[in-house]
Order: structure tokens, then C-alpha cells, then sequence
């Protein structure tokens, strides 16, 4: 596979991305990019994703790449649409196998011990810690990284800029994933590339 531990220490937080309006998707990539979040995660939750993708994959400096993929038909549409990698809520072993041989970057979800251990089964180290909050939080994740010691994570879920530091400063913690970039609603710009600028600071 390809080399997700570089692709998860280029920015502190990877924007959780939810594109209702294919017109917002461009835009929205610009003021990330310019803000200084390069790696963008759309989210296939809405009809318009995969097109969202293509669109975003246009904007210079967008690594752009597919989240709550659940199988191999996702992967495969999403690598087809432009996603550069992959991430999943969970982990299984028919989606892992397609990854590996796509030869993508795949990052999956894991909430327990067992999970993780499925993970290294497979060949991998590099997780997705989800629902983050949800399954015990920081204090969860440092007793995993106490017993994996080669897992690194990207906690999402309930991650805020207020508390993406705690996470940040923990050694397993490569990056969080962040949903909190682009809120539903009207597109402001302006206020996305702010946003942006402030999370890309958060490590170092």
C-alpha cells in the first residue's frame, strides 16, 4: 500500500467533509487549501459526494480522498471519482484486501483492542480512532497506544479546535480528523480559510 503514515503528518487535522451542494465543493476546497489543511475528506454521505470529489481534486494542493466507505464497490467508485485515500468507520477484511490491492492509502476505524488487532493482522498501524469520544476518548486511546506501541491514530468524532490540542499532544496521535472546518449551512469562505489557519497551527 501506499504511504499513509506520511499522508497523516502532513496537516494536524484532516477536514471531515459533508457536501450537500456540488457548487460548494470547489470553494470550499480553495479556502482549506489556503488556510493550510491540504488533505480533504468527503464524507460519501450525500448524492453529490463523488462528484464532489472530482471537483475538489481540480483545486491545486487538494489531496482530496473518500470517507465512510463501507465496501469494495465504495472504494473502488471513489478512487474512479479521484480520492487518494480512503477511510472507513470500521475495519473488515474484504475492504482492507481491495485497499491493499488498489494500492491506496487506507486509513480504517477502530474502537477497541480487538479491532486493532484485526488491523495488524492485516498489515496495518495506521488507524482511525472512531467514535472518539464516544469510546472512552483520550483516556482510551492512551492506554491502546501503552500496549500497540506501533499504532498511530487519527481520533474522529466529537473533536473540537478547543480539544484537538489534548489529542495532538499525545505521541500515537498523528492528526485528528475535524468536523468542525466546514459547519452545515450557508458557505463562508472566509470564515473556512480562518478556521483552517487556526487548526493547521495547532501542532508546532
Amino acid at each position: 500500500m501506499a504511504d499513509v503514515d506520511a499522508l497523516m503528518r502532513k496537516a494536524p487535522v484532516i477536514p471531515v467533509l459533508v457536501i450537500d451542494r456540488l457548487e460548494d465543493a470547489a470553494p470550499i476546497a480553495e479556502a482549506l487549501v489556503a488556510g493550510g489543511l491540504p488533505l480533504l475528506e468527503v464524507t460519501l454521505r450525500t448524492p453529490v459526494a463523488l462528484d464532489a470529489i472530482r471537483e475538489m481534486s481540480k483545486v491545486p494542493g487538494a489531496i482530496v480522498g473518500a470517507g465512510t466507505v463501507l465496501n469494495e464497490r465504495q472504494l473502488h467508485a471513489a478512487q474512479e471519482a479521484g480520492a487518494t485515500f480512503i477511510v472507513s468507520p470500521g475495519l473488515t477484511v474484504p475492504l482492507t484486501r481491495a485497499a491493499q490491492t488498489a494500492n491506496i492509502d487506507f486509513l480504517p476505524g477502530v474502537a477497541n483492542p480487538a479491532d486493532i488487532m484485526a488491523g495488524m493482522d492485516l498489515g496495518l498501524n495506521r488507524f482511525k480512532f472512531f467514535p472518539a469520544e464516544a469510546v472512552g476518548g483520550l483516556k482510551a486511546l492512551k492506554a491502546y497506544a501503552s500496549v500497540f506501541r506501533d499504532a498511530r491514530f487519527c481520533p474522529t468524532g466529537g473533536i473540537t479546535l478547543e480539544t484537538a490540542p489534548q489529542w495532538l499532544a499525545e505521541d500515537a496521535v498523528l492528526c485528528v480528523g475535524g468536523s468542525w472546518l466546514v459547519p452545515s449551512g450557508t458557505i463562508d469562505e472566509a470564515a473556512i480559510r480562518q478556521r483552517a489557519e487556526a487548526a493547521s497551527k495547532l501542532r508546532g
